[in-house]
């Protein structure tokens, strides 16, 4: 059997000093533990790290979801999403920290899953959806970096032949390298810049909307809903998981992880760092971007800048927009690799052995390359990817940030049937796997319709 990432049994919990069981941790992590979610990190390092996996370039599809929500309940989303997840994230972290209190330092969801729901919980759902989740995360990643590119290329020369699947190519590449840094820890500098691209081109989505809405450029802005009655709706579950996914995270164990002993109070911090540059970006990106271009919202904001090919905004500003959105989609997917480098870790490297020594540096080297190669290869072949990444997304965002984080604290803390945070956890579990169910639906119906447009290499 492997050892478990879980730090100190029941039995030993009672007698251990906390020296001695922080030295018996180490001795028992298995190898993805020991070296990819090296525990050395402040709160502010776990700022960093909850900002670049929350805060994403997804973030500039939120004018399109309010083409399907009009204003009031486009806003009223984004502040339900805003507040809900703050909440679930908060709470996940108060039941690590409580059983990290007790002895038992988690450090992956499937280990708290196990330990609160089950072995076959852990095992058999919440590992593989985490997985799935991830992974369709990094392939997102490197197609929409792909695509970017692809628009600056097109800019420079409209009538050029490369084609998508080149630059696809040529981001992985990118990828590549970035997927050979060791640990989680070890992204906290690439996470900091992470954050300043962030706040960069939301800035710029943001001048750039105000710039066309007040000008004779842009196109006339009408906020009416488009569509019949049945488009509309699911138009509607279209743009809440659309939203919902855009808050997503699926690591926050992993994140606490990376956080120094005692972890106690760190992770609230963090969350309120990630959550003022939310606050910045989510909500200026979303509410100016539909005000200059209403219903004609597309689904990435930028492609709203061209119209026919022609920008409306001067060249160059398109041009820096897509690079700080191509650099930070670079940080985002390595975040979101580390659950797979975790797994290879444990998998393939010797946790006896030192981490640079040629045992674990070479089987290291040839399995994240293996990942990242398998992530391109997908993301080439599919550019109708976001598709099927809804689908993941309803199926996995929904549970692991909505969902399980509230069954967690009531199976931990037990509150009584008679307290409010009882029934708010309830309640949010019921309404978040209702709506995931409806998303799973609808993203379906989408790929369904979209089918006949499907093509391997597409260049689109």
């Amino acid at each position: 059997m492997r050892p478990s990432s879980i730090a100190v049994d029941e039995g030993e919990q009672k007698t251990k000093a906390p020296q001695e069981a922080h030295h018996h941790e180490k001795d028992q992590l298995d190898a993805g533990a020991l070296f990819v979610l090296k525990s050395k990190g402040s709160w502010v390092h776990c700022g960093y790290h909850l900002t670049t996996s929350i805060v994403a370039p997804p973030l500039l599809s939120l004018p399109y979801a309010f083409t399907f929500l009009g204003w009031g309940p486009g806003i009223v989303c984004l502040v339900i999403g805003a507040l809900v997840s703050f909440y679930s994230y908060n709470l996940l972290s108060l039941v690590l920290e409580h059983h990290a209190h007790l002895g038992h330092r988690h450090l992956r969801f499937r280990d708290m899953a196990n330990d609160i729901l089950g072995p076959k919980w852990g095992r058999y759902y919440v590992g593989p959806i985490q997985f799935m989740v991830c992974y369709g995360a990094v392939v997102a990643c490197t197609l929409l970096g792909g695509q970017c590119m692809k628009a600056i290329y097109l800019l420079s020369d409209p009538n050029g032949s490369l084609k998508l699947y080149e630059f696809v190519i040529i981001f992985g590449c990118l990828m590549l390298v970035l997927a050979q840094i060791p640990s989680f820890h070890s992204l906290r500098h690439i996470n900091l810049i992470s954050l300043v691209l962030c706040l960069a081109y939301s800035s710029c989505a943001t001048a750039g909307s105000i710039y066309i809405g007040t000008s004779s450029k842009g196109p006339e802005k009408d906020y009416s809903l488009k569509g019949d009655t049945e488009n509309r709706v699911f138009g509607l579950f279209n743009a809440i998981a659309i939203i919902a996914t855009t808050f997503g995270n699926g690591i926050i164990p992993e994140i606490q992880a990376t956080i120094a002993a005692p972890v106690k109070g760190k992770m609230f911090k963090g969350l309120s760092v990630c959550y003022a540059v939310v606050t910045v970006t989510f909500f200026s990106v979303a509410i100016s971007g539909y005000w200059a271009f209403g219903n004609q919202a597309e689904g990435l904001i930028l492609s709203n800048f061209l119209n026919g090919g022609k920008p409306l905004v001067p060249q160059g500003f398109i041009f820096v927009t897509n690079i700080f959105t191509i650099l930070q989609l670079s940080a985002v997917g390595v975040v979101y690799l580390q659950p797979t480098n975790e797994v290879l870790e444990r998998t393939f490297a010797d946790p006896n052995s030192k981490e640079f020594s040629l045992r674990n540096v070479i089987p290291r080297l040839i399995s994240r390359s293996l990942s990242v190669i398998i992530a391109i290869v997908i993301a080439s072949m599919l550019p109708f990817f976001g598709d099927i990444n809804s689908v993941i997304g309803a199926f996995g965002f929904m549970p692991l940030d909505f969902v399980l984080p509230v069954i967690f604290f009531n199976l931990t803390f037990k509150p009584t049937k008679r307290s409010p945070i009882f029934w708010l956890n309830v309640t949010i579990a019921v309404v978040f796997s209702t709506l995931g169910v409806i998303a799973a639906i609808s993203a379906v119906r989408q790929i369904g319709l979209d089918a006949k447009t499907y093509r391997l290499f597409a260049n689109v």
